[in-house]
């Protein structure tokens, strides 16, 4: 997210074998920036799954630090993937709030980017999982970012609430961890060392959070 390098989505790991199939969408949230890759919540999903005896192949990820909506859809039809996946998970739009962008356009650049998703999943919304943005204003950045914790928290707000109601209305799973993401400010262990990201700590309840949502599908 923000100013951090951006990450080659190519250098993620091959696929490992599996029965079931992962596409991950998103930005530095979904890539772990700042923490290893095992602690990232698609591959904490991954390992979760394979101890129900789901046996998910390494995720396929399209994400990278400081991804927009617009650039995240740019980035998949370079990708231009052609398979589609078992359960798919999408979680944009910080960035989109972070340089200002109007809703109006995430608004428009979500939807699309839900129907790709679900086009992804083989046309079914039921295997498609959407997650909220968490409340960067909550970690040390935030809080020295020169913007008050309370404005970035409000406009976090009103764009989860727009991403909410595309994602019902579309009949699309929606799992919302931005409340537990502002534990953050007062617990340092949900915290990357860059002082912006989550921990793997955090991962860990999105994970959790997505795990029985996801195996009722598979199973």
């Amino acid at each position: 997210m923000l100013s951090k390098p951006l990450i080659d989505p190519s250098t993620t790991q091959p696929a490992a074998a599996g029965n079931f199939t992962y596409l991950a969408l998103g930005d530095s949230y979904t890539i772990g920036e700042a923490v290893k890759q095992a602690e990232s919540f698609p591959y904490q999903l991954q390992n979760l799954l394979k101890a129900k005896n789901l046996a998910v192949a390494n995720p396929k990820i399209i994400a990278v630090t400081g991804w927009t909506t617009d650039e995240l859809q740019g980035a998949i039809k370079k990708e231009a993937l052609t398979n589609t996946y078992s359960f798919v998970t999408l979680l944009i739009g910080v960035n989109n709030q972070y340089r200002g962008y109007p809703i109006s356009t995430y608004r428009k650049e979500f939807a699309e980017l839900l129907q790709t998703a679900i086009a992804f999943a083989g046309g079914d919304k039921n295997k498609v999982f959407v997650v909220s943005i968490p409340d960067w204003g909550a970690t040390p950045f935030g809080q020295n970012s020169g913007k008050s914790p309370q404005t970035i928290a409000n406009e976090i707000d009103a764009f989860n609430a727009a991403n909410q109601e595309i994602t019902l209305a579309a009949g699309v799973s929606y799992t919302n961890i931005t409340p537990a993401s502002r534990n953050a400010a007062t617990n340092p262990s949900l915290i990357a060392g860059d002082g912006l990201h989550p921990s793997g700590k955090m991962y860990s309840e999105w994970a959790d959070a997505l795990l029985p949502k996801v195996a009722a599908v598979l199973k």
